[in-house]
């Protein structure tokens, strides 16, 4: 039994036609959209490609931008399809490319299906990217002359100021490198000698952030260095008070940020998709009842058209029964393919009467 079996009229095959035209047209907009969000998400992570540590993070970006392309491609070409549909002369020289097209249709959709799976599951590899990102990008934030990361302390500061974030994890991981250069050290100064001999790898560390850690809203003049020193500030008390200085790690800010965006181009994608179905059922359907008209000198006669010619199960079982076919064609042409090269390297016998 068919699958979605439907009976047609010329009347309903016009309406079908005229409606998937129109469909199409609107799943181009759809991949321009598509596009366009992937365009967007590649220029967000190209501004903070400095503190990403690896480029897998692009892999979103490009499939939308890939699947933007096909899609108005896919469509355009249904779109032509359908509209030569009307007239039975003009449809004549899509028959034969219909069955391949709609095969394609399938792996298409299967692929747009499997894009918004990612942009929901990129979370995990984004967040180990930036954590390794920002934790390289602040040990370069003091190499203000050196090329090639002089423009990195500009890139940090930047980003917490925009994100309102400090550090990686939070603000203690300025504590644990040297941020400020050796450029703006006195080694004549006793405090920074001590501080240097006090640690293993000869790191001026102090208990201080960058000025862009602070929050501007805080109604105290902001505490940026000896942070964790009480007796240093008046009526201070690092563990108790709320700093004025940005809580959040600069990771979790960013992996929120971008985290969100893909998601939000997730569920669009995935009305894209059910949109994609729609059109791809309704061209099947048009493909068939065309295909089954019993007179095609009478335009006018009622056909049926059908998703599938048979049922899910039977077209499961048919599909299986052809893979095993043309596994034992490939067995049967080794076989025969040995047969021969044993024959060939056989040497005949000769026997010698006397």
């Amino acid at each position: 039994m068919a699958l979605l079996k439907v009976k047609f009229n010329q009347k309903k095959r016009v309406k079908l036609a005229q409606g998937l035209w129109l469909m199409n047209w609107f799943s181009v907009f759809a991949g321009i959209l598509v596009f366009s969000m992937g365009l967007f998400l590649k220029i967000e992570l190209r501004k903070r490609s400095e503190v990403m540590d690896n480029s897998e993070s692009h892999l979103v970006p490009n499939s939308l931008i890939l699947m933007g392309i096909l899609s108005c491609a896919f469509n355009g070409f249904a779109g032509k399809i359908c509209y030569d549909s009307l007239d039975p002369t003009k449809f004549a020289k899509w028959k034969p490319l219909l069955k391949p097209y709609l095969a394609l249709c399938c792996v298409f959709n299967m692929l747009i299906f499997f894009v918004a799976l990612i942009c929901f599951l990129m979370r995990g590899s984004l967040d180990s990217t930036l954590a390794q990102g920002l934790k390289n990008g602040m040990k370069f934030y003091r190499d203000t002359d050196t090329p090639g990361r002089c423009f990195m302390k500009k890139t940090i500061d930047m980003l917490q100021i925009e994100f309102k974030c400090c550090g990686n994890n939070g603000y203690k991981d300025w504590f644990e490198i040297q941020w400020i250069s050796n450029r703006y050290l006195d080694f004549s100064s006793k405090e920074v000698k001590d501080r240097i001999k006090s640690n293993v790898d000869g790191r001026y560390l102090v208990d201080g952030v960058p000025f862009s850690c602070c929050n501007p809203s805080s109604p105290r003049p902001c505490i940026q260095y000896q942070v964790t020193n009480n007796s240093a500030h008046y009526s201070y008390d690092y563990q108790t008070e709320e700093l004025n200085l940005w809580r959040r790690g600069c990771r979790e800010a960013l992996l929120n940020y971008y985290s969100g965006m893909m998601s939000s181009m997730g569920a669009v994608i995935l009305l894209v998709w059910l949109f994609e179905m729609s059109v791809m059922v309704g061209l099947r359907l048009l493909h068939t009842s065309l295909e089954s008209i019993a007179n095609p000198e009478d335009p006018e006669c009622e056909s049926e058209g059908w998703v599938l010619e048979n049922s899910l199960k039977d077209t499961f079982k048919s599909a299986l029964e052809n893979l095993k076919k043309l596994g034992k064609f490939n067995q049967v042409e080794a076989g025969a393919e040995g047969a021969e090269g044993e024959e060939g390297g056989k040497t005949p016998a000769i026997t010698t009467v006397s």
